[in-house]
């Protein structure tokens, strides 16, 4: 059996006398999306830029591809590509000009560099704007060109944070599909602050609270593993407030709209059924119901309760 690609052992590193993140443990296989949840300043940034080896750790190791990143930098960084929330284009340099030059300072041999940077355009969809200043791109495909720049040199790692941050609707659906396609031969870490951005892409998910890992599993495992605590529900002819309030369980009621309405619930594993019931008898012509998405803060909550319980 393989090594994992990243494996990471008792990481922690201190800013000043703050601890931003403590004992980190985790392995990362070599294909598929891995999902780095966290908040901001809940210490991701940190742990991508030790893994990266921009930032030198207080404590602990990382190895990628069983190349310890502190002890051979240069050798490690040949694994890694890496897109930052604010990719390091040069806006007066041509899609073309930029990813050589990213080639040559991955120390990529030059009779490599072509084919390299044409595999890398076509994969990212940009080879129509080879000759194209960077600055007259649109947002979306200045977010593909750093993508391209990360895969140029071929690496075994992509390491993203926050690669859909700023786009259009559009553009988040096209980023999403080029991940998901670079992840089939290599893992891919995508960083974000948004639930459903990693419920989308990722296989696997790492959060991180506080500087530490509070769960680590398969997206199905933390689905059943974070309890939802409302409801989102659309009704032709709703009730007043006071009225839900009258049903068991239901603790606080939220009007979205006219119809759609979202309802706080304890935890209740018959309020669904029970809601639908009610709707019938009162004819409230109730149209949607679904569970609702527990929001980031909720979920740490959620996962600290447990974590201390344990």
């Amino acid at each position: 059996m393989k090594e994992p690609i990243v494996k990471i052992e008792h990481l922690s590193h201190k800013y000043s006398t703050s601890w931003a993140i403590r004992d980190i443990n985790m392995e990362i296989e070599r294909n598929g999306i891995v999902g780095l949840l966290g908040s901001n300043g809940a210490g991701k940034s940190t742990t991508m830029n030790i893994m990266c080896g921009v930032l030198n750790q207080t404590e602990g190791r990382v190895l990628i591809n069983g190349i310890d990143i502190r002890e051979q930098p240069e050798l490690a960084k040949t694994q890694i590509g890496f897109l930052p929330q604010m990719p390091p284009l040069y806006m007066d340099l041509t899609v073309d000009e930029y990813l050589i030059y990213t080639a040559e300072l991955r120390r990529m041999e030059k009779k490599q560099i072509k084919p390299a940077l044409e595999e890398a355009k076509e994969r990212c969809g940009i080879s129509h704007f080879s000759n194209r200043l960077i600055k007259n791109l649109s947002g979306g495909y200045r977010q593909r060109v750093g993508i391209a720049q990360a895969i140029i040199h071929k690496p075994k790692l992509v390491i993203m944070d926050e690669p859909t941050n700023g786009l259009d609707p559009n553009q988040i659906t096209e980023v999403r599909a080029l991940i998901k396609e670079i992840a089939l031969d290599r893992a891919v870490i995508f960083s974000s602050h948004v639930l459903s951005e990693v419920q989308v892409l990722c296989k696997d998910i790492k959060m991180i609270d506080e500087g530490r890992i509070v769960f680590s599993d398969t997206m199905d495992a933390f689905n059943n593993y974070v309890e939802p605590h409302s409801l989102l529900t659309l009704m032709e002819n709703p009730p007043s407030e006071a009225a839900l309030l009258q049903i068991p369980g239901i603790n606080k009621v939220e009007f979205l709209t006219e119809r759609q309405i979202r309802l706080y619930f304890t935890g209740d594993s018959e309020i669904a059924e029970r809601l639908i019931e009610t709707s019938v008898q009162n004819g409230w012509r109730m149209r949607e119901i679904n569970l609702d998405k527990t929001a980031l803060d909720e979920i740490f909550k959620q996962l600290s309760t447990k974590s201390t319980k344990s």
